[in-house]
């Protein structure tokens, strides 16, 4: 397969992989929606139908941008398969021939290379050397990628995009409270009020830009402005986990004792009109995965229909590092709660540009995030330390 085909479907697969994140936020949109719809029929006054009115307006333009960008992914994938498919169409019958030949090649080249390393440099047939030192051929060091954290705490939280760098952003509380019945023709009871908050967002800039010189983009045989990019979008995620995690980290400190003190949060400490979730250091979460129950069952059960894959008392489990949801390895520690309620994202503005510098004859990729992230519901979560308990019993899942 050529180097274009390859990076034509490398591209395909990334917005594939976009679109179908973005589709999983649709029964967000959704659930919103219906809030939305009930906090307009529990507002009495002008003032509280205003409040709803501007979460209304900031819904649907949030709503919009997500449907344009899922519009703009299978416009992009569409594009894409068709020119995929006519570069298939075009290519020439021998080209099998062709590349099992270069194959061939580049076998020969790394047996040389092996014979020349296995000879302390006494072999040099098959290959280039210069000075005594083998020269290897670039074609067989394309890059390798090292594991990135993937896990997006921006997908676990509310975002709000929003047009000013500083503002006011209005949040009704989750009361819990229910209607009356009455009997017919009875005077309406009156409803319990909601609760309006306002969280104040201030956004910062974060920027930076990676230098390339000309020369290893033009004699490189892979795609260095891609790789470089997705590192940049890389540093974004990571960037806007640690601002996430430092607000999650803010959350009402609480100490619990081994596993009864755990299931008490989940069962007693949170309101049930949350849905609580539990995004805990690595180190905890091996404390945990080690328990069983009396009945001799994992407490840490495998679930594949949520991302993380695990569940602890029927919630669902997201694993950071010690030192992103904690402050040192070791921690046993983590939030536990609702991050959607508890925290927001307010995004001003996300780009990636390159530019050529003359002076250095390369390219300047850089890459800048415009965003504020706030806590908007203090009871939707606690932030617990854990201590297991020397001789505990464990409760049944």
């Amino acid at each position: 397969m050529a180097l274009k085909q390859v990076m034509l479907k490398k591209k395909l697969d990334q917005r594939k992989s976009l679109l179908e994140q973005l589709k999983q936020k649709d029964d967000d949109f959704a659930k919103r929606s219906e809030e939305l719809e009930s906090a307009i029929n529990e507002a009495e006054n002008d003032e509280e139908v205003s409040t709803v009115e501007g979460e209304i307006e900031d819904h649907e333009n949030e709503k919009s941008e997500h449907d344009e960008q899922k519009q703009k992914l299978e416009d992009e994938i569409s594009e894409l398969e068709q020119e995929l498919e006519e570069m298939k169409n075009k290519e020439p019958k021998n080209e099998d021939r062709g590349g099992k030949r270069n194959m061939s090649e580049q076998i020969e080249v790394r047996e040389a290379i092996k014979a020349y390393v296995r000879s302390k440099g006494q072999e040099r047939a098959g290959f280039t050397s210069i000075e005594g030192g083998a020269l290897i051929p670039e074609d067989l060091m394309a890059p390798q990628k090292v594991p990135e954290d993937v896990v997006n705490l921006a997908s676990l939280i509310s975002r709000k995009p929003v047009n000013t760098g500083s503002g006011k952003y209005p949040v009704i509380k989750k009361s819990g409270s229910k209607m009356t019945s009455v009997a017919e023709l009875a005077k309406n009871p009156e409803l319990a009020k909601p609760s309006f908050t306002e969280v104040n967002y201030d956004i910062e800039t974060y920027r930076g830009y990676i230098p390339m010189s000309q020369e290893v983009i033009d004699d490189a045989d892979y795609d260095v402005t891609g790789l470089i990019s997705e590192e940049i979008a890389d540093q974004e995620l990571n960037t806007k986990n640690a601002a996430i995690a430092a607000v999650l980290k803010t959350a009402t400190a609480k100490a619990v004792t081994g596993l009864d003190g755990l299931k008490e949060v989940f069962n007693k400490d949170i309101k049930k009109v949350y849905q609580a979730k539990a995004i805990i250091s690595a180190s905890l979460y091996n404390e945990l995965d080690t328990l069983k129950d009396k009945e001799g069952r994992y407490l840490l059960q495998t679930d594949v229909t949520v991302s993380s894959g695990k569940r602890l008392f029927g919630k669902e489990v997201i694993v950071l590092d010690d030192d992103m949801i904690g402050s040192a390895d070791g921690d046993l520690v983590g939030f536990i709660g609702d991050p959607k309620a508890f925290a927001a994202l307010f995004d001003r503005k996300r780009a990636s540009v390159k530019w050529v510098d003359n002076d250095v004859y390369g390219q300047l990729l850089a890459g800048f995030v415009r965003f504020d992230v706030k806590a908007t519901d203090t009871d939707a979560g606690f932030y617990v330390t854990y201590t297991p308990e020397s001789t505990e019993e464990q409760p049944t899942a």
